[in-house]
């Protein structure tokens, strides 16, 4: 497919969201024209063999392009409809499961952890260890599956109601003094959702969340027919790509959903996903979280505690914060939040702008991706073509 056709096939994928055809008042088109050849840049030098990048703003997807190739070695390139491995980006909808739940009485952020899984009441604590610290990152629990359990990520070989029990260790501080990123403690949250709402884990969030919000591609289990859609993952290594395999397993048999970073998407439904967030959790006429619930995830948990992955970051539910915006983050509103993931990817809402950046790669070795370039170019351009 050549660039023109990718491009308008751009346009109809936003139509169904919005309007692609012309941005909302709110954006100066030819300012917003300069975003496309600044992200072509890191495509022409290698930094990534192919992205997809959405903007929107006051309810508008005012920017959706596919650039680069989903595969480069077979020459395939990327459409907006490609699919990526969102990793800890899935964090952030675990967070509203969990609220949704709240939301319905079925939990509290404040129970104890052992309310859902008992394991967890047989730590020496100086305080039980609650739904808030692990929303939070402040359990202290190891951050990572006991070695006793395998390569647990890689082999997604058990349920997790067999794997979470494994996951109630001493924790390295006591709770609620630290921040300090925890996978585990987001995958105890999967099974919290099990046990609160009676579904299993994955289930409970295409029934309650991705079905009806429209996000068709969102999913923790590849199909064979989803397969030749997926972007291949790479690495760069002395200015040249190369192709690597996931470091998280795809779980063929449908065993461990991975709530820390087991979810695939598209740059659409992540854009229907944050919409719904920024309209304070309705989408096409239903509610999904109440606006409290929006406003607790979406507002710092920690005080002036040291947390995130860049400078002037703070902690919701489930979701970083910006405090103080500076250097990558210096294009966003004090207030905004969002999550980033191992391969690259970011997704990041202003509530003050009504705006929201997807930036969708597939690369093993970015430093530190958060902090990427290739992120401040998609921020700092399309906030430059706002106008208020």
């Amino acid at each position: 497919m050549n660039p023109p056709l990718l491009r308008r096939l751009a346009c109809l994928i936003a139509a169904a969201l919005a309007s692609c055809a012309t941005p909302s008042p709110g954006v100066d088109s030819e300012k917003l024209a300069l975003l496309r050849p600044r992200l072509q840049e890191f495509v022409d030098r290698g930094e990534v063999a192919g992205l997809v990048a959405a903007v929107g703003r006051r309810g508008t997807v005012v920017f959706l392009e596919a650039l680069g190739w989903r595969d480069l070695e077979a020459r395939d390139p990327m459409r907006p409809d490609t699919i990526f491995r969102i990793a800890s980006m899935t964090k952030p909808v675990v967070a509203v499961a969990v609220l949704m739940l709240e939301d319905e009485g079925k939990l509290s952020i404040e129970d104890p952890v052992a309310r859902f899984v008992p394991e967890f009441g047989r730590l020496q604590t100086p305080k039980p260890i609650s739904l808030r610290h692990l929303l939070t990152h402040t359990s202290g629990i190891p951050g990572a599956p006991p070695k006793e359990m395998g390569d647990l990520y890689a082999k997604r070989n058990r349920t997790l109601a067999e794997a979470v029990p494994h996951f109630a260790r001493p924790p390295a501080f006591e709770p609620g003094t630290k921040w300090a990123y925890c996978n585990t403690g987001i995958d105890v949250l999967g099974r919290v959702v099990e046990v609160a709402s009676g579904k299993r884990f994955e289930e409970f969030l295409e029934e309650r969340l991705f079905r009806p919000l429209g996000m068709k591609d969102t999913f923790f289990y590849p199909t064979p027919e989803r397969a030749p859609r997926i972007a291949r993952l790479y690495r760069r290594d002395a200015d040249r790509l190369t192709p690597v395999e996931p470091f998280l397993g795809d779980a063929p048999q449908g065993q461990y959903p991975l709530p820390a970073g087991g979810l695939y998407s598209t740059a659409p439904d992540l854009a229907r996903f944050y919409q719904m967030m920024l309209d304070r959790g309705v989408a096409g006429g239903r509610r999904f979280l109440s606006e409290r619930a929006v406003a607790r995830m979406t507002a710092d948990q920690l005080g002036g505690m040291a947390a995130g992955f860049t400078p002037g970051m703070g902690m919701g539910l489930g979701w970083q914060v910006v405090r103080e915006p500076q250097g990558v983050t210096a294009a966003l509103s004090p207030g905004s939040y969002g999550h980033g993931g191992a391969f690259g990817t970011q997704g990041w809402i202003d509530p003050r702008r009504e705006a929201y950046y997807i930036l969708l790669v597939q690369r093993s070795n970015f430093p530190n991706a958060d902090r990427s370039d290739l992120r401040r170019v998609l921020q700092d351009t399309a906030t430059a073509a706002f106008r208020d």
